[in-house]
């Protein structure tokens, strides 16, 4: 199916003279003068290989069939991951090049987006927010204003991330999945 290049996001499968590769960025330019670019890295999934190209955002490109479904994650096993398909309990092994920058991310039970290519999967969707807890993080310095400086923290799941100055150990902060960056203080 064909699609504008301006559509493109990360995690999608894209075939380019007839190989599959999935997006890892995919950013849009808007220059004040010259014609609006999108530039798209992927990497291709027969053998890992990255790539970068650029198109016009009104380019066509030609996005892969793949089927998207919700699998729960179980347990990693070495170097792959396993999930189970909520709808009829089947199991799959991901590997970890698949899963990624993503890993620190995966709790048992939680529920992610598989892109199923020909019983292989081919890339992995995560919530795009996620709350965890701050276990270490520098003390306040009085006189530091909370509007615009962040300190550096390391969650529960080990990823660090920077936090406004009032965030202490043992506070619950939402971050996103996809760089886990600060959002806000966890309602909960």
């Amino acid at each position: 199916m064909k699609v504008i290049a301006s559509q493109i996001r990360k995690g999608n499968i894209i075939e380019i003279d007839g190989k599959l590769y999935v997006v890892l960025i995919a950013e849009s330019f808007h220059p004040g003068k010259g014609t609006p670019t999108t530039q798209i890295d992927m990497r291709r999934l027969s053998d890992g290989v990255k790539i970068s190209n650029r198109y016009k955002t009104t380019e066509q490109v030609e996005r892969a069939f793949v089927e998207d479904r919700d699998f729960s994650y179980l347990f990693k096993d070495g170097e792959s991951y396993t999930f189970m398909n909520t709808e009829n309990y089947d199991q799959i092994s991901v590997s970890a090049d698949v899963v990624g920058d993503y890993a620190p991310y995966l709790q048992e039970g939680m529920v992610v987006r598989l892109s199923i290519f020909q019983d292989q999967a081919v890339a992995i969707e995560l919530p795009q927010r996620m709350t965890l807890e701050v276990v270490e993080t520098e003390p306040t310095t009085k006189g530091q204003t909370a509007s615009s400086s962040f300190k550096p923290a390391i969650l529960s799941n080990g990823v660090r991330s920077m936090v406004p100055p009032h965030i202490g150990p043992g506070t619950r902060i939402v971050v996103m999945t996809a760089d886990g960056s600060y959002v806000e203080r966890a309602k909960d």
